[in-house]
């Protein structure tokens, strides 16, 4: 399959475009998922969150994998990126991840625009990596490479013990929240945000593109809000929550 640059560069920019408006649309009203679902303020229907993690995390796993296998691509750094960065994130969300979350349902508007950004972002990131990205024998030894997969896999690792933290904080039966501890949780209130942050903010660095960079932005920019807003959860909820901990970035936001 050829490279279809405008493609490329049109969605690139749509992730910008639409990650800074996400941003300024939660500065001004709150998505609602999790905790801040309330059943006179969210009418329609929900879908389990078991179901929802895994239907709206398969189609960038699916995606990449499906331009994987349609396409006959000799080895490549570009493809062995986005196996082991990109595939392997949404493997363990889809896979596994989504069999241990006890969240609460989510609407199903939300559930359906997660599934189409999932599937748009497979999409840009596979094709690009897949049929755009051309690494030459002197990235194999670049600085940003080695930077950005360190990032990636440090991120990831936050993320996966954060998500960890936060399913074993309550016990059967328990529904009310309580302060999470340990961990980078020691440092900031969305320890698992953080970690993806981290995670993506690593593969644009390793792979060093416009998509890629897009979607770390529009990351950034979609769930940075979320863990300002538990922020001010745990502070109003709890009077003894640490003064500490910042909302997002250890020690700066």
């Amino acid at each position: 399959m050829e490279c279809k640059e405008n493609v490329i560069h049109y969605l690139s920019w749509g992730f910008i475009v639409s990650g800074v408006a996400y941003l300024l649309r939660q500065t001004r009203t709150q998505t609602p998922y999790g905790r801040y679902v309330t059943s006179d303020g969210t009418p329609g229907r929900t879908c389990p969150a078991k179901l929802a993690w895994f239907l709206q995390e398969l189609p960038s796993f699916l995606v990449p994998m499906l331009l994987l296998l349609s396409t006959d691509t000799q080895p490549s750094l570009g493809k062995d990126l986005l196996l082991w960065t990109f595939c392997l994130h949404y493997f363990q969300r889809t896979f596994i991840y989504s069999l241990l979350t006890k969240g609460r349902p989510s609407p199903l508007y939300i559930v359906f625009s997660a599934v189409v950004f999932c599937s748009v972002n497979g999409f840009l990131q596979g094709h690009y990596m897949l049929h755009c990205a051309t690494y030459n024998d002197a990235w194999q030894t670049d600085i940003r490479l080695y930077t950005g997969l360190l990032m990636f896999f440090l991120g990831m690792a936050i993320n996966i013990h954060s998500d960890h933290i936060l399913l074993n904080l309550r016990k059967p039966g328990e529904v009310v929240y309580k302060i999470p501890k340990g961990g980078m949780f020691e440092y900031v209130s969305g320890a698992n945000f953080f970690g993806e942050i981290l995670e993506w903010c690593g593969y644009a660095l390793a792979t060093w593109s416009l998509p890629t960079f897009s979607f770390a932005l529009f990351t950034m920019c979609s769930i940075g809000p979320r863990a300002y807003h538990h922020h001010r959860y745990y502070q109003e909820k709890f009077e003894d929550y640490p003064r500490s901990r910042k909302a997002v970035i250890p020690f700066i936001l």
